[in-house]
């Protein structure tokens, strides 16, 4: 009974059928790309800025502290739940996935094996769960160059140390770009 739509087969289905009318755009799934452009783009400004004045190791502490405030920012503001997750998580209290976001992002690493391209990688569900009936979307997010100074093989001394400091149980390292870095997480009660 967890899935009752898979929207991202609702397109192939209807061609199947023998379906010759469009469907509209499903404006949760808009809504849901809006918020992600509005965390990685707030995220994503304010960790330039920490490099810009203190390289990678500020932009650890900026990661840390800012990320959530900033989901939790806009989960109040939207009505959503917004967050983000990963297979390999650097902060388990706030990024370990769930049954259903372990299996989309299992989903994500099969499709990019395959050839897909991780920035398209996106996956929207309506599930009906122990937290009721909700619509659920996630986006992979690909490991971009800049990112390898905290998540990559090659680490400075410094910034290890930074992250073994901050993170004991770090499982967020040894990417190469391309990546399924993990995925932005949206959630919105029906």
């Amino acid at each position: 009974m967890k899935t009752l739509i898979q929207w991202s087969l609702v397109p192939a289905l209807l061609i199947a059928a023998g379906a010759h009318a469009e469907t509209a755009p499903d404006p949760r799934m808009a809504e849901a790309k809006t918020l992600i452009q509005q965390f990685a783009k707030t995220l994503q400004g304010e960790l330039k800025q920490a490099i810009e004045a203190g390289g990678p190791v500020r932009a650890i502490e900026v990661c840390e502290e800012r990320a959530p405030v900033i989901a939790d920012e806009l989960s109040t503001q939207s009505g959503w739940s917004v967050g983000r997750t990963s297979l390999g998580v650097r902060n388990a209290t706030h990024n370990t996935p769930d049954d259903w976001e372990r299996e989309v992002l299992d989903q994500f690493e099969e499709q990019r094996a395959a050839g897909e391209p991780v920035a398209g990688l996106a996956h929207a569900e309506v599930v009906e769960d122990e937290d009721g009936r909700r619509f659920r979307f996630m986006k992979a997010i690909p490991t971009a160059e800049v990112c390898l100074a905290c998540h990559g093989d090659h680490l400075t001394p410094e910034v290890a140390a930074a992250l073994d400091e901050r993170y004991p149980e770090d499982n967020a390292r040894g990417y190469r770009a391309g990546d399924i870095r993990g995925a932005f997480t949206l959630a919105k009660p029906l």
